[in-house]
Protein backbone atom coordinates (compact mmCIF):
# COMPACT_ATOMS: atom_id res chain seq x y z
CA UNK A 1 0.00 0.00 0.00
CA UNK A 2 2.95 2.77 1.48
CA UNK A 3 4.69 1.66 -2.78
CA UNK A 4 1.34 2.60 -3.86
CA UNK A 5 1.08 5.86 -2.63
CA UNK A 6 5.11 6.28 -2.97
CA UNK A 7 4.45 6.10 -6.79
CA UNK A 8 1.37 8.17 -7.08
CA UNK A 9 3.15 10.74 -5.44
CA UNK A 10 6.19 10.81 -7.51
CA UNK A 11 3.70 11.50 -10.30
CA UNK A 12 4.24 15.55 -11.27
CA UNK A 13 1.61 17.50 -10.93
CA UNK A 14 1.51 18.29 -14.64
CA UNK A 15 1.07 14.62 -15.42
CA UNK A 16 -2.14 14.41 -13.94
CA UNK A 17 -3.11 17.56 -15.47
CA UNK A 18 -3.22 16.21 -18.81
CA UNK A 19 -3.43 12.21 -17.92
CA UNK A 20 -7.06 13.16 -16.34
CA UNK A 21 -9.08 14.61 -18.83
CA UNK A 22 -7.51 11.93 -21.42
CA UNK A 23 -9.07 9.70 -19.19
CA UNK A 24 -12.48 11.13 -19.12
CA UNK A 25 -12.31 12.04 -22.75
CA UNK A 26 -11.80 8.17 -23.67
CA UNK A 27 -14.86 7.42 -20.79
CA UNK A 28 -16.87 9.54 -22.85
CA UNK A 29 -16.21 8.14 -26.36
CA UNK A 30 -16.74 4.47 -25.21
CA UNK A 31 -20.25 5.29 -23.05
CA UNK A 32 -23.29 5.06 -24.94
CA UNK A 33 -25.60 7.16 -22.68
CA UNK A 34 -25.23 10.50 -23.19
CA UNK A 35 -24.65 12.16 -27.15
CA UNK A 36 -23.83 14.76 -26.41
CA UNK A 37 -20.48 13.48 -24.56
CA UNK A 38 -19.93 11.23 -27.06
CA UNK A 39 -19.72 13.50 -30.27
CA UNK A 40 -18.22 15.79 -27.92
CA UNK A 41 -15.55 14.12 -24.98
CA UNK A 42 -14.47 16.11 -22.31
CA UNK A 43 -16.32 19.97 -23.51
CA UNK A 44 -19.60 17.77 -23.02
CA UNK A 45 -19.88 17.72 -19.56
CA UNK A 46 -20.25 21.68 -19.46
CA UNK A 47 -23.57 21.55 -21.17
CA UNK A 48 -24.76 19.95 -18.04
CA UNK A 49 -23.20 21.54 -15.89
CA UNK A 50 -24.55 25.25 -17.70
CA UNK A 51 -28.14 23.33 -17.36
CA UNK A 52 -27.85 22.70 -13.82
CA UNK A 53 -27.17 26.03 -12.93
CA UNK A 54 -29.09 27.64 -16.06
CA UNK A 55 -32.06 28.85 -13.42
CA UNK A 56 -29.51 31.13 -11.50
CA UNK A 57 -27.49 32.30 -14.33
CA UNK A 58 -30.97 33.86 -15.49
CA UNK A 59 -31.96 35.48 -12.50
CA UNK A 60 -28.49 36.85 -11.71
CA UNK A 61 -27.49 37.40 -15.12
CA UNK A 62 -29.60 37.10 -18.21
CA UNK A 63 -33.16 38.47 -17.49
CA UNK A 64 -34.49 41.94 -16.72
CA UNK A 65 -35.97 42.56 -13.20
CA UNK A 66 -39.78 42.00 -14.43
CA UNK A 67 -38.92 39.04 -17.08
CA UNK A 68 -38.82 35.54 -14.50
CA UNK A 69 -41.49 33.60 -13.21
CA UNK A 70 -42.85 32.64 -11.15
CA UNK A 71 -41.01 35.53 -9.06
CA UNK A 72 -39.48 37.92 -10.87
CA UNK A 73 -36.36 39.84 -9.88
CA UNK A 74 -38.02 42.87 -8.29
CA UNK A 75 -41.15 40.95 -6.76
CA UNK A 76 -38.04 38.81 -4.66
CA UNK A 77 -35.91 41.55 -3.89
CA UNK A 78 -38.65 43.59 -2.34
CA UNK A 79 -39.32 40.05 -0.24
CA UNK A 80 -35.62 39.81 0.57
CA UNK A 81 -35.03 43.96 1.74
CA UNK A 82 -38.23 43.54 3.45
CA UNK A 83 -37.14 40.33 5.48
CA UNK A 84 -33.98 41.83 6.21
CA UNK A 85 -35.62 45.56 6.92
CA UNK A 86 -33.14 47.53 4.42
CA UNK A 87 -34.73 50.01 1.56
CA UNK A 88 -37.09 48.33 -0.42
CA UNK A 89 -38.12 51.17 -1.96
CA UNK A 90 -37.64 52.22 -5.82
CA UNK A 91 -36.58 55.15 -7.50
CA UNK A 92 -37.23 57.30 -10.44
CA UNK A 93 -40.87 56.28 -10.91
CA UNK A 94 -42.51 52.23 -12.03
CA UNK A 95 -40.63 50.30 -14.67
CA UNK A 96 -43.68 48.41 -15.32
CA UNK A 97 -45.81 48.62 -18.49
CA UNK A 98 -49.25 49.95 -16.95
CA UNK A 99 -51.18 49.36 -20.32
CA UNK A 100 -50.55 45.86 -20.24
CA UNK A 101 -53.43 43.82 -19.78
CA UNK A 102 -54.44 42.32 -16.43
CA UNK A 103 -52.39 44.96 -14.78
CA UNK A 104 -53.81 46.00 -11.39
CA UNK A 105 -54.64 49.62 -10.69
CA UNK A 106 -55.76 50.37 -7.31
CA UNK A 107 -57.88 53.47 -7.01
CA UNK A 108 -56.82 56.01 -4.31
CA UNK A 109 -59.49 58.39 -2.70
CA UNK A 110 -58.95 62.38 -2.85
CA UNK A 111 -58.83 62.32 0.97
CA UNK A 112 -57.25 59.12 2.42
CA UNK A 113 -58.44 57.93 5.78
CA UNK A 114 -58.04 60.05 8.86
CA UNK A 115 -56.33 58.50 11.55
CA UNK A 116 -56.73 59.41 15.21
CA UNK A 117 -53.33 59.79 17.06
CA UNK A 118 -54.55 57.18 19.33
CA UNK A 119 -54.61 54.49 16.97
CA UNK A 120 -52.42 51.83 16.86
CA UNK A 121 -52.01 51.82 12.88
CA UNK A 122 -50.44 56.13 13.77
CA UNK A 123 -47.32 56.54 12.25
CA UNK A 124 -46.56 57.74 15.91
CA UNK A 125 -47.50 54.56 17.68
CA UNK A 126 -44.60 52.27 16.10
CA UNK A 127 -43.99 50.81 19.20
CA UNK A 128 -47.70 49.83 19.84
CA UNK A 129 -47.95 45.92 20.16
CA UNK A 130 -50.76 46.40 17.37
CA UNK A 131 -48.84 48.52 15.05
CA UNK A 132 -49.24 46.56 12.10
CA UNK A 133 -51.75 44.23 13.27
CA UNK A 134 -54.85 43.41 11.37
CA UNK A 135 -57.04 41.24 12.53
CA UNK A 136 -59.73 38.75 10.45
CA UNK A 137 -63.09 41.12 10.43
CA UNK A 138 -64.69 37.51 10.65
CA UNK A 139 -64.74 34.98 13.39
CA UNK A 140 -64.57 31.37 12.21
CA UNK A 141 -67.01 28.91 13.25
CA UNK A 142 -69.28 31.49 15.02
CA UNK A 143 -72.48 31.32 12.20
CA UNK A 144 -72.16 27.44 13.17
CA UNK A 145 -71.48 27.67 16.41
CA UNK A 146 -68.30 25.96 17.14
CA UNK A 147 -67.36 25.53 20.83
CA UNK A 148 -63.97 27.15 19.49
CA UNK A 149 -64.82 30.16 17.17
CA UNK A 150 -61.29 31.64 16.35
CA UNK A 151 -60.90 35.41 15.27
CA UNK A 152 -57.06 34.90 12.99
CA UNK A 153 -54.94 37.64 14.38
CA UNK A 154 -53.65 38.35 11.13
CA UNK A 155 -55.20 38.60 7.60
CA UNK A 156 -51.91 37.58 5.78
CA UNK A 157 -50.98 33.84 6.98
CA UNK A 158 -48.48 30.81 6.14
CA UNK A 159 -50.15 28.64 3.93
CA UNK A 160 -49.66 24.80 4.03
CA UNK A 161 -46.45 23.50 3.70
CA UNK A 162 -45.56 20.36 5.00
CA UNK A 163 -42.74 19.12 7.21
CA UNK A 164 -41.02 16.56 4.87
CA UNK A 165 -41.28 18.63 1.99
CA UNK A 166 -39.62 21.39 3.86
CA UNK A 167 -36.66 21.08 6.07
CA UNK A 168 -37.45 20.81 10.03
CA UNK A 169 -35.15 23.98 10.06
CA UNK A 170 -37.37 25.96 7.87
CA UNK A 171 -40.81 24.62 9.83
CA UNK A 172 -38.90 25.86 12.98
CA UNK A 173 -38.26 29.20 11.33
CA UNK A 174 -41.34 30.06 10.48
CA UNK A 175 -43.37 28.83 13.29
CA UNK A 176 -41.16 30.91 15.45
CA UNK A 177 -41.44 34.26 12.97
CA UNK A 178 -45.49 33.47 12.70
CA UNK A 179 -45.55 33.45 16.95
CA UNK A 180 -43.50 36.75 16.45
CA UNK A 181 -46.03 38.59 14.46
CA UNK A 182 -48.93 36.61 15.47
CA UNK A 183 -50.07 35.19 12.13
CA UNK A 184 -51.47 31.12 11.80
CA UNK A 185 -49.17 28.69 10.51
CA UNK A 186 -50.50 25.84 8.38
CA UNK A 187 -49.52 22.67 8.84
CA UNK A 188 -49.45 20.73 5.55
CA UNK A 189 -50.58 17.97 4.71
CA UNK A 190 -47.54 16.32 6.60
CA UNK A 191 -48.98 15.88 9.79
CA UNK A 192 -48.16 18.05 12.96
CA UNK A 193 -44.14 17.71 13.94
CA UNK A 194 -42.43 18.96 16.92
CA UNK A 195 -41.66 21.96 14.62
CA UNK A 196 -45.12 23.33 14.90
CA UNK A 197 -44.96 23.96 18.31
CA UNK A 198 -42.69 27.34 18.86
CA UNK A 199 -45.52 29.25 19.89
CA UNK A 200 -47.52 30.20 16.87
CA UNK A 201 -51.39 29.67 15.71
CA UNK A 202 -51.45 26.21 13.91
CA UNK A 203 -53.97 25.20 11.09
CA UNK A 204 -53.78 21.67 10.84
CA UNK A 205 -54.35 20.18 7.68
CA UNK A 206 -55.07 16.98 6.45
CA UNK A 207 -55.04 15.60 2.93
CA UNK A 208 -56.09 12.32 1.54
CA UNK A 209 -53.40 10.09 3.56
CA UNK A 210 -54.52 11.31 6.95
CA UNK A 211 -50.78 11.76 8.03
CA UNK A 212 -50.86 12.01 11.99
CA UNK A 213 -54.65 10.43 12.44
CA UNK A 214 -54.58 7.20 10.41
CA UNK A 215 -54.02 3.74 11.23
CA UNK A 216 -51.68 1.51 9.72
CA UNK A 217 -53.67 0.94 6.73
CA UNK A 218 -54.22 4.83 5.78
CA UNK A 219 -57.99 4.97 6.83
CA UNK A 220 -58.86 8.20 9.44
CA UNK A 221 -58.84 7.86 12.97
CA UNK A 222 -61.29 10.24 14.80
CA UNK A 223 -59.72 9.16 18.24
CA UNK A 224 -56.42 10.41 17.03
CA UNK A 225 -57.77 13.71 15.73
CA UNK A 226 -59.36 14.28 18.90
CA UNK A 227 -56.79 13.53 21.52
CA UNK A 228 -54.26 15.63 18.64
CA UNK A 229 -56.29 18.93 19.09
CA UNK A 230 -56.48 18.20 23.01
CA UNK A 231 -52.88 17.72 23.96
CA UNK A 232 -52.26 20.40 21.52
CA UNK A 233 -54.64 23.56 22.00
CA UNK A 234 -52.46 26.14 19.88
CA UNK A 235 -54.25 24.26 16.67
CA UNK A 236 -57.13 26.49 16.25
CA UNK A 237 -58.56 25.07 12.58
CA UNK A 238 -58.91 22.00 10.83
CA UNK A 239 -58.06 22.50 7.08
CA UNK A 240 -59.50 19.19 5.00
CA UNK A 241 -57.49 19.52 2.10
CA UNK A 242 -59.76 18.09 -1.40
CA UNK A 243 -56.60 19.18 -3.69
CA UNK A 244 -53.76 22.35 -4.41
CA UNK A 245 -53.11 24.39 -7.41
CA UNK A 246 -49.66 22.79 -8.40
CA UNK A 247 -51.73 19.13 -8.66
CA UNK A 248 -55.52 19.19 -7.91
CA UNK A 249 -56.83 15.72 -8.20
CA UNK A 250 -53.63 13.77 -7.95
CA UNK A 251 -51.89 11.79 -4.94
CA UNK A 252 -48.74 11.60 -4.38
CA UNK A 253 -45.99 9.29 -3.52
CA UNK A 254 -43.15 9.22 -0.33
CA UNK A 255 -40.59 7.18 -1.37
CA UNK A 256 -39.28 4.50 1.56
CA UNK A 257 -35.75 6.71 0.50
CA UNK A 258 -37.34 9.62 2.51
CA UNK A 259 -38.83 8.55 5.18
CA UNK A 260 -36.86 8.65 7.97
CA UNK A 261 -37.92 7.58 11.60
CA UNK A 262 -38.59 10.84 12.87
CA UNK A 263 -40.63 11.73 9.68
CA UNK A 264 -42.76 7.90 10.20
CA UNK A 265 -43.65 8.81 13.46
CA UNK A 266 -44.78 11.88 12.77
CA UNK A 267 -47.13 10.82 9.98
CA UNK A 268 -47.95 7.94 11.03
CA UNK A 269 -46.57 5.69 8.39
CA UNK A 270 -44.17 2.29 8.63
CA UNK A 271 -40.70 2.75 7.77
CA UNK A 272 -38.63 1.23 5.05
CA UNK A 273 -42.03 1.36 2.09
CA UNK A 274 -43.13 3.71 0.04
CA UNK A 275 -46.26 6.10 1.25
CA UNK A 276 -48.84 6.51 -1.68
CA UNK A 277 -51.56 9.21 -1.15
CA UNK A 278 -54.43 8.39 -3.56
CA UNK A 279 -56.27 11.51 -5.39
CA UNK A 280 -59.59 10.92 -3.21
CA UNK A 281 -60.60 10.16 0.57
CA UNK A 282 -61.09 7.34 2.19
CA UNK A 283 -63.65 9.00 4.84
CA UNK A 284 -66.06 9.74 2.29
CA UNK A 285 -67.32 9.66 -1.51
CA UNK A 286 -69.41 12.03 -2.50
CA UNK A 287 -70.95 15.82 -1.05
CA UNK A 288 -73.25 14.89 1.63
CA UNK A 289 -70.89 12.28 3.27
CA UNK A 290 -67.79 15.23 3.39
CA UNK A 291 -70.44 17.70 4.84
CA UNK A 292 -71.26 14.70 7.65
CA UNK A 293 -67.36 14.01 8.13
CA UNK A 294 -66.90 17.99 8.37
CA UNK A 295 -69.65 18.32 10.88
CA UNK A 296 -68.36 14.76 12.76
CA UNK A 297 -64.88 16.53 13.44
CA UNK A 298 -66.22 19.96 14.41
CA UNK A 299 -68.75 18.13 17.33
CA UNK A 300 -65.92 15.76 18.47
CA UNK A 301 -63.10 18.77 18.27
CA UNK A 302 -64.98 21.80 19.16
CA UNK A 303 -62.86 23.47 16.13
CA UNK A 304 -63.73 24.97 13.26
CA UNK A 305 -63.27 22.92 10.08
CA UNK A 306 -63.00 24.44 6.71
CA UNK A 307 -62.01 23.01 2.84
CA UNK A 308 -58.91 23.72 0.85
CA UNK A 309 -59.17 23.45 -2.74
CA UNK A 310 -58.24 24.09 -6.81
CA UNK A 311 -61.14 24.64 -8.42
CA UNK A 312 -62.67 23.54 -11.85
CA UNK A 313 -66.04 21.89 -12.83
CA UNK A 314 -68.34 23.71 -10.46
CA UNK A 315 -70.92 21.22 -10.14
CA UNK A 316 -69.91 19.84 -6.73
CA UNK A 317 -69.66 23.33 -5.73
CA UNK A 318 -73.35 24.71 -6.31
CA UNK A 319 -74.09 20.89 -4.92
CA UNK A 320 -72.01 21.83 -1.69
CA UNK A 321 -73.35 25.63 -1.40
CA UNK A 322 -77.35 23.79 -1.84
CA UNK A 323 -76.67 21.52 1.05
CA UNK A 324 -75.59 24.45 3.56
CA UNK A 325 -78.41 26.53 2.54
CA UNK A 326 -80.75 23.65 3.36
CA UNK A 327 -79.12 22.34 6.21
CA UNK A 328 -77.45 25.22 7.93
CA UNK A 329 -73.86 22.94 8.11
CA UNK A 330 -70.75 22.68 6.36
CA UNK A 331 -67.43 24.31 6.22
CA UNK A 332 -66.63 27.52 8.71
CA UNK A 333 -64.22 28.79 5.81
CA UNK A 334 -63.07 27.67 2.21
CA UNK A 335 -59.56 28.18 1.02
CA UNK A 336 -59.24 28.58 -2.76
CA UNK A 337 -56.01 27.59 -3.65
CA UNK A 338 -55.02 29.38 -7.49
CA UNK A 339 -53.54 27.17 -10.19
CA UNK A 340 -50.47 29.21 -10.03
CA UNK A 341 -49.07 28.50 -6.12
CA UNK A 342 -47.21 25.46 -5.37
CA UNK A 343 -44.37 24.74 -3.29
CA UNK A 344 -43.18 21.83 -4.12
CA UNK A 345 -43.09 19.14 -6.61
CA UNK A 346 -45.59 18.32 -9.51
CA UNK A 347 -46.09 17.16 -13.14
CA UNK A 348 -46.01 20.31 -15.62
CA UNK A 349 -48.94 19.00 -16.98
CA UNK A 350 -50.86 19.15 -13.91
CA UNK A 351 -48.84 22.42 -12.63
CA UNK A 352 -49.46 24.44 -15.93
CA UNK A 353 -52.35 23.38 -16.80
CA UNK A 354 -54.63 21.72 -14.08
CA UNK A 355 -57.22 24.02 -12.34
CA UNK A 356 -57.93 28.03 -12.83
CA UNK A 357 -55.80 30.76 -11.79
CA UNK A 358 -56.65 32.30 -8.35
CA UNK A 359 -58.82 35.23 -10.02
CA UNK A 360 -60.77 32.58 -11.96
CA UNK A 361 -61.59 30.21 -9.25
CA UNK A 362 -62.16 32.84 -6.42
CA UNK A 363 -64.41 34.67 -8.65
CA UNK A 364 -66.50 31.32 -9.77
CA UNK A 365 -66.91 29.66 -5.92
CA UNK A 366 -67.65 33.13 -4.56
CA UNK A 367 -70.50 33.84 -6.67
CA UNK A 368 -72.11 30.30 -6.42
CA UNK A 369 -71.86 30.61 -2.39
CA UNK A 370 -73.45 34.41 -2.44
CA UNK A 371 -75.84 33.92 -4.63
CA UNK A 372 -77.49 31.77 -1.90
CA UNK A 373 -76.52 34.62 0.57
CA UNK A 374 -74.28 31.81 2.51
CA UNK A 375 -70.95 34.30 2.02
CA UNK A 376 -71.65 35.98 5.83
CA UNK A 377 -71.32 32.19 6.84
CA UNK A 378 -68.14 31.48 5.51
CA UNK A 379 -64.79 33.00 5.73
CA UNK A 380 -62.95 32.67 2.33
CA UNK A 381 -58.97 32.24 1.92
CA UNK A 382 -57.61 33.15 -0.78
CA UNK A 383 -53.74 31.94 -2.01
CA UNK A 384 -51.81 32.17 -4.95
CA UNK A 385 -49.11 34.45 -5.43
CA UNK A 386 -50.71 36.96 -3.18
CA UNK A 387 -47.36 38.04 -0.67
CA UNK A 388 -47.29 41.14 -2.28
CA UNK A 389 -49.61 44.07 -1.56
CA UNK A 390 -51.12 45.10 -4.59
CA UNK A 391 -52.15 41.50 -5.44
CA UNK A 392 -53.20 40.59 -1.44
CA UNK A 393 -55.50 43.90 -1.97
CA UNK A 394 -57.29 42.77 -5.19
CA UNK A 395 -57.82 39.50 -3.52
CA UNK A 396 -59.79 41.25 -0.51
CA UNK A 397 -61.23 43.87 -2.55
CA UNK A 398 -62.89 40.22 -4.35
CA UNK A 399 -63.96 38.84 -1.41
CA UNK A 400 -60.97 36.88 0.64
CA UNK A 401 -61.29 37.75 4.00
CA UNK A 402 -57.43 36.11 4.71
CA UNK A 403 -54.86 35.23 2.54
CA UNK A 404 -51.96 32.28 2.74
CA UNK A 405 -48.67 32.88 1.01
CA UNK A 406 -46.11 30.13 0.74
CA UNK A 407 -43.54 30.60 -1.57
CA UNK A 408 -43.32 34.55 -0.64
CA UNK A 409 -42.57 33.80 3.15
CA UNK A 410 -39.68 30.94 1.84
CA UNK A 411 -38.29 33.28 0.33
CA UNK A 412 -38.25 36.08 3.31
CA UNK A 413 -36.21 32.89 4.96
CA UNK A 414 -33.96 32.37 2.38
CA UNK A 415 -35.51 30.73 -1.00
CA UNK A 416 -33.70 32.12 -4.07
CA UNK A 417 -35.98 30.52 -6.25
CA UNK A 418 -33.49 27.85 -7.46
CA UNK A 419 -36.73 25.31 -8.55
CA UNK A 420 -34.88 22.61 -6.96
CA UNK A 421 -37.55 21.73 -4.44
CA UNK A 422 -38.13 18.56 -6.16
CA UNK A 423 -34.77 17.45 -6.05
CA UNK A 424 -33.67 16.98 -2.51
CA UNK A 425 -30.86 19.19 -3.35
CA UNK A 426 -32.59 22.76 -2.28
CA UNK A 427 -28.88 24.82 -1.93
CA UNK A 428 -30.49 26.75 0.90
CA UNK A 429 -31.40 24.57 3.13
CA UNK A 430 -35.19 24.97 2.63
CA UNK A 431 -37.04 22.50 0.52
CA UNK A 432 -34.83 19.48 1.22
CA UNK A 433 -34.02 16.86 4.04
CA UNK A 434 -30.43 16.70 3.52
CA UNK A 435 -28.99 17.67 6.66
CA UNK A 436 -25.76 19.64 5.53
CA UNK A 437 -27.63 21.51 3.43
CA UNK A 438 -30.22 22.00 6.08
CA UNK A 439 -27.42 23.58 8.82
CA UNK A 440 -27.13 26.67 7.06
CA UNK A 441 -30.07 28.13 8.25
CA UNK A 442 -30.48 29.75 11.90
CA UNK A 443 -34.21 29.74 13.13
CA UNK A 444 -33.30 32.48 15.33
CA UNK A 445 -32.31 35.01 12.60
CA UNK A 446 -34.95 33.23 9.86
CA UNK A 447 -37.64 33.72 12.47
CA UNK A 448 -36.74 37.49 12.79
CA UNK A 449 -36.26 38.01 8.71
CA UNK A 450 -39.91 36.32 8.33
CA UNK A 451 -41.34 38.36 10.94
CA UNK A 452 -40.22 41.58 9.33
CA UNK A 453 -41.51 40.31 5.86
CA UNK A 454 -44.87 40.10 7.46
CA UNK A 455 -44.15 43.19 8.95
CA UNK A 456 -43.74 45.14 5.98
CA UNK A 457 -46.94 43.36 4.13
CA UNK A 458 -48.92 44.58 6.69
CA UNK A 459 -47.08 48.07 6.75
CA UNK A 460 -47.85 48.27 2.94
CA UNK A 461 -51.53 46.73 2.75
CA UNK A 462 -52.79 49.30 5.61
CA UNK A 463 -51.25 52.11 4.06
CA UNK A 464 -52.80 51.36 0.93
CA UNK A 465 -56.15 50.64 2.53
CA UNK A 466 -55.85 53.74 4.12
CA UNK A 467 -54.80 55.86 0.73
CA UNK A 468 -58.25 54.47 -0.50
CA UNK A 469 -59.85 55.28 2.32
CA UNK A 470 -60.55 53.06 4.48
CA UNK A 471 -59.68 51.56 8.03
CA UNK A 472 -59.70 47.59 7.07
CA UNK A 473 -59.18 45.41 3.82
CA UNK A 474 -62.44 43.78 4.42
CA UNK A 475 -64.16 47.04 3.42
CA UNK A 476 -62.58 46.66 -0.03
CA UNK A 477 -64.84 46.77 -2.97
CA UNK A 478 -65.07 45.47 -6.11
CA UNK A 479 -65.04 49.08 -7.44
CA UNK A 480 -62.14 50.32 -6.12
CA UNK A 481 -59.73 48.21 -8.31
CA UNK A 482 -59.65 48.76 -12.09
CA UNK A 483 -57.21 45.85 -14.68
CA UNK A 484 -56.22 47.63 -17.69
CA UNK A 485 -57.52 45.66 -21.44
CA UNK A 486 -54.15 46.34 -22.98
CA UNK A 487 -55.30 48.35 -25.54
CA UNK A 488 -56.22 51.61 -26.09
CA UNK A 489 -55.68 52.61 -22.92
CA UNK A 490 -59.06 51.15 -21.50
CA UNK A 491 -59.41 49.84 -18.34
CA UNK A 492 -62.41 47.61 -16.41
CA UNK A 493 -63.10 47.74 -12.60
CA UNK A 494 -63.17 43.86 -10.89
CA UNK A 495 -66.99 44.51 -10.52
CA UNK A 496 -67.07 44.08 -14.34
CA UNK A 497 -64.68 42.15 -15.58
CA UNK A 498 -66.30 38.78 -13.00
CA UNK A 499 -69.34 40.20 -12.64
CA UNK A 500 -70.51 40.32 -9.20
CA UNK A 501 -70.16 43.14 -6.36
CA UNK A 502 -68.69 41.54 -3.46
CA UNK A 503 -71.00 41.21 0.11
CA UNK A 504 -70.39 43.98 2.27
CA UNK A 505 -68.96 42.68 5.70
CA UNK A 506 -70.17 44.27 8.50
CA UNK A 507 -67.43 45.84 10.45
CA UNK A 508 -67.24 48.89 13.47
CA UNK A 509 -63.58 49.49 14.07
CA UNK A 510 -60.51 47.90 14.20
CA UNK A 511 -60.96 48.14 18.16
CA UNK A 512 -63.80 45.80 18.39
CA UNK A 513 -61.48 43.22 16.83
CA UNK A 514 -58.99 43.54 19.06
CA UNK A 515 -61.27 43.27 22.01
CA UNK A 516 -62.72 39.63 20.68
CA UNK A 517 -62.35 36.96 23.45
CA UNK A 518 -62.14 34.85 20.06
CA UNK A 519 -58.79 36.47 19.05
CA UNK A 520 -55.70 34.15 18.38
CA UNK A 521 -51.78 34.49 18.12
CA UNK A 522 -49.30 35.95 20.54
CA UNK A 523 -50.78 36.98 24.08
CA UNK A 524 -49.89 40.55 25.23
CA UNK A 525 -50.13 41.30 28.91
CA UNK A 526 -53.41 42.49 29.66
CA UNK A 527 -54.99 41.30 26.57
CA UNK A 528 -58.30 39.17 26.46
CA UNK A 529 -57.53 35.65 26.02
CA UNK A 530 -59.77 32.63 25.67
Amino acid sequence: MENVASFFAAVPIWAYLILIPVIIAVRDVLQRKHTIQHNFPLVGHFRYMLETIGPELRQYIVANNREELPFNRRQRSWIYASSKKENNYQGFGTDQNMQEPGYVLIKPAMLPFRLDTTHSHHIKNGNDPHHYTIPSAKVIGQSHNRKRPYRPRSIVNVSAMSFGSLSSRAIESLNKGSYQFGNYHNTGEGGLSPYHKFGADVVFNMGTSYFGVRDDDGNFVMEKLVKMTQQNPFVRLIELKLSQGAKPGKGGVLPASKITAEIAEIRGVPIGKDVVSPPYHSAFSNVKEMVDFIEAMADATGLPVGLKSAVGKTDMWEELADIMAETGKGPDFIAIDGGEGGTGAAPPSFADHVSLPLVFAFSTVYKIFQKRNLTDKITFIASGKLGLPAQAVMAFSMGADIINVAREAMMSIGCIQAQTCHTNRCPTGIATNNKWLEAGIDPTLKSERFNSYMSTLAKEIIEITHATGYEHPCQFGMNDIDISMGDLNKTITLADNYGYMKTIVPYSGIRELLDCPHLGGRKIPGEKTV
